[in-house]
């Protein structure tokens, strides 16, 4: 059987990596890519068979560029899955902690790690463009004194040695993602479970819009996952709102919110109805 092709952005060893494994098993075979464009663009163009991108992030908040991205080329959401944010502090070879004198990572990890970084003032941080990335940079060239900061998949692909485990402030740093793919896969018969359906839909700048528009899912019991707005191009300050419920798609009363929300909405679209992950 063929093994799927997955793209992510980053460096291998990115935690995207560690949710596509998560997502598609230990066997996938992975494509990096630079930007998450480009991520979107290998499944369009058919060079991946799927796409794992972040779209939240419960302490960095949403990522906005893969919300216009999932409006742009449409591939549907099949999955997604919630991955814990473990940094781990790690080096070339067996260097002691007492000789790290600075850290590289990218900027929102090193903003996750303040409480390390204030207790060991004599390590300073250094901006790079990727996590996985800065390990590959360190292990490439090394430096005296110098680290990283990345997930244990990048120490385990670039060979780095794991000086400090789970340095980040906060233990409730989770990551959530999407699995996409070129066509929706069939849903089964049954509803049962939990099954979460996104929509994208715009409104009329009008008074009352947003009320009555979350008010389709209240009047029908049905719970709200999230609620994302974007700008709509073209129309200043008009948006795109994005929003997750929790009921499958093909559910009755999910019909009938969204029936009753394109009696005032343009454009209501489906971008994806899939097992709510863990």
């Amino acid at each position: 059987m063929k093994k799927l092709t997955a793209a992510f952005q980053g460096e291998r060893g990115a935690f995207s990596e560690e949710a596509a494994r998560k997502l598609l098993g230990p066997d996938v075979v992975v494509l990096p890519c630079q930007r998450f464009e480009e991520v979107f663009q290998a499944v369009a163009m058919k060079k991946a068979d799927a796409a794992v991108v972040p779209i939240e992030n419960t302490l960095h908040g949403s990522i906005h560029e893969n919300y216009d991205h999932l409006l742009r080329f449409q591939l549907p959401i099949i999955g997604e899955t919630n991955l814990r944010i473990v940094h781990n502090l790690m080096a070339h070879g067996k260097i002691r902690f007492r000789d790290i004198r600075r850290v590289y990572s990218h900027p929102v990890a090193l903003n996750q790690c303040l409480r390390f970084f204030a207790e060991n003032p004599q390590i300073e941080r250094v901006q790079f463009y990727d996590t996985a990335g800065s390990v590959k940079h360190l292990m490439e060239n090394p430096e005296p004194g110098a680290a990283a900061i990345a997930s244990s998949v990048a120490a385990e692909y670039y060979g780095a040695h794991i000086v400090k485990r789970s340095i980040e402030d906060d233990r409730q740093n989770f990551t959530r993602f999407f699995l996409l793919r070129r066509e929706a896969t069939p849903r089964p018969a049954s509803r049962k479970g939990d099954w979460k359906t996104s929509i994208v839909f715009n409104l009329r700048n009008v008074p009352g819009a947003l009320f009555r528009a979350m008010s389709v899912f209240a009047l029908r019991d049905i719970n709200l996952g999230k609620i994302e707005s974007r700008p709509l191009r073209g129309k200043p300050w008009e948006y795109h709102f994005y929003v997750d419920f929790l009921e499958h798609v093909d559910a009755e009363v999910a019909q009938r919110a969204l029936g009753h929300l394109g009696e005032f909405a343009d454009a209501v679209h489906v971008l994806g109805c899939y097992p709510r992950g863990a």
